[in-house]
């Protein structure tokens, strides 16, 4: 089921961030996942400071949603998100096209990670006018 979702996911640059205000409101943004491979995490860049990182500490639970019309596929991914400032990660998947956004490099303090656990994954097949599972973890007592 994992190579399924990543499969779906690995070549759409943009993911849609959605995370809880404090006051309830609902936020999305644009972000990048950057890595190579999916072992049920996903991985995104951010400042430790910003807005989004203090939402996730307040609310672990976020959403990302990723879309690639021409393909017709659409993916609603659910997790638990956890802002992390590991240099060792942060450097493993560092990028040089991240320092459009970080000009400071891989060592900026205020650079950190949100690591986001996924619980489960939607997937629309428009041309089949179908919604399937297309990746998920078990709960106690369920099957996938």
């Amino acid at each position: 089921m994992e190579d399924n979702f990543w499969r779906l996911i690995q070549d759409i640059p943009i993911t849609m961030l959605t995370t809880q205000d404090t006051d309830g409101t609902l936020r999305s943004r644009p972000m990048v996942a950057h890595q190579q491979q999916f072992d049920g995490e996903l991985w995104l860049f951010t400042r430790a400071g910003s807005h989004k990182a203090g939402e996730v500490q307040q609310n672990h639970q976020v959403n990302l949603s990723y879309a690639e019309p021409a393909r017709q596929t659409y993916v609603s991914v659910s997790g638990w998100a956890e802002l992390l400032r590991d240099g060792d990660k942060i450097r493993q998947l560092w990028s040089d096209a991240l320092s459009k956004w970080f000009p400071r490099g891989p060592d900026d303090p205020d650079l950190a990670l949100l690591c986001v656990r996924v619980e489960h994954a939607e997937c629309w097949d428009t041309a089949a006018s179908a919604m399937v599972r297309a990746y998920g973890t078990a709960k106690p007592g369920e099957h996938i």
